[in-house]
């Protein structure tokens, strides 16, 4: 099992730029595959970037490639999402999750593991 914990939500004005970051436990936590989702109210979870256990492979969703950056550490257990240049859109509870899968998925469903998920709120 995996357990997972998310930081450095926040408010921030837009063109402004957060990292987020997610811890998580388990012996086996770096042979998953970890995703970065959102969820804004009245709309469903939607994939924004996921890396694969090695690091070798990054998918992102098109509304984010160019700005937000993914990467793992797994000597430390933590994922990190770079996000830059945001914008009010950009405004959810950000979730990070992991699957015992060797491709990066991006749907929710597929996902094992679920964090509490932290804030974004992006101001204009």
């Amino acid at each position: 099992q995996a357990q997972l914990v998310e930081s450095g939500g926040g408010l921030v004005q837009a063109g402004g730029s957060l990292r987020l970051s997610c811890v998580g436990s388990g012996r086996a936590f770096s042979m998953y595959a970890l995703g970065w989702f959102r969820q804004a109210p009245g709309k469903e979870r939607e994939f924004v970037a996921g890396i694969s256990w090695s690091g070798g492979t990054t998918l992102y969703a098109d509304p984010v490639k160019g700005r937000f950056t993914i990467s793992r550490d797994n000597a430390k257990n933590t994922v990190a999402l770079q996000m830059n240049s945001l914008i009010p859109e950009d405004t959810a509870v950000y979730y990070c999750a992991a699957v015992g899968s060797l491709p990066v998925l991006t749907t929710p469903a597929a996902y094992n593991y679920w964090g509490q998920g932290t804030q974004v709120t992006v101001s204009s």
